[in-house]
């Protein structure tokens, strides 16, 4: 059995073309189901739902055989043992830091002054600010991340962006990109061993089907 950890969503939705280029199709959808494991068109293929923040985990740990996770996940996830063959190119948007429309970023950190962040990446900010040598205090946060500047919790957020509206919405301004993030193909080291020739036909099928 090859089973495949999947988070419902987008990247569920933006995976099934690419399984179904691999002769694989999801029999129900997640959507309208309350099963956490779903069967495919090919008995020997099954898939599990999971929070998209554990795709990561369950792989590493042999949970599932392979997954669909975003980079922002794998690099919080720090990817220990994980084989990452695929940029599935899907999923797309970008992490960003976001100030509130009124706040000099520029000058904040040309200054040096110490500044306060609010994210769920609390690694990759960390990671990013430092590069740039600036002095942040680094908040974790799960939701509403637009909140923080508005109450005054934070002078800048860190936080994944598609077409910035919610920003503008909420009076809040994209200030600088950090990276570029998309879908991955992650797969268990052990199983790519264990299990070799049909994950092989599977890793394949999926990147013959990639969009350029």
């Amino acid at each position: 059995m090859i089973t495949l950890a999947l988070s419902k969503g987008r990247i569920f939705e933006e995976t099934l073309p690419l399984l179904k280029a691999a002769g694989i199709e999801v029999l129900e959808d997640p959507e309208k189901s309350r099963k956490l494991i779903i069967g495919t068109t090919k008995p020997e293929v099954r898939v599990v739902l999971v929070r998209a923040t554990d795709v990561p985990t369950y792989v590493q740990y042999g949970g599932a055989d392979l997954g669909v996770a975003g980079k922002d996940v794998l690099l919080e996830h720090g990817g220990q043992g994980l084989y990452q063959p695929l940029d599935l190119k899907i999923a797309k948007c970008r992490m960003s830091v976001a100030t509130r429309d009124d706040f000099d970023y520029e000058a904040a950190v040309k200054q040096g002054s110490r500044i306060r962040v609010a994210t769920k990446y609390t690694s990759c900010a960390r990671d990013f600010f430092a590069d740039k040598g600036v002095h942040v205090d680094v908040i974790k946060l799960y939701g509403s991340m637009e909140l923080a500047p508005l109450t005054g919790l934070a002078d800048a957020i860190v936080d994944l962006v598609s077409t910035g509206s919610t920003l503008k919405a909420n009076h809040l301004v994209e200030v600088e990109e950090i990276m570029k993030i998309s879908a991955r193909l992650v797969v268990n080291q052990a199983a790519l061993k264990t299990k070799r020739e049909p994950l092989r036909q599977i890793l394949d099928a999926i990147a013959s089907a990639i969009p350029e």
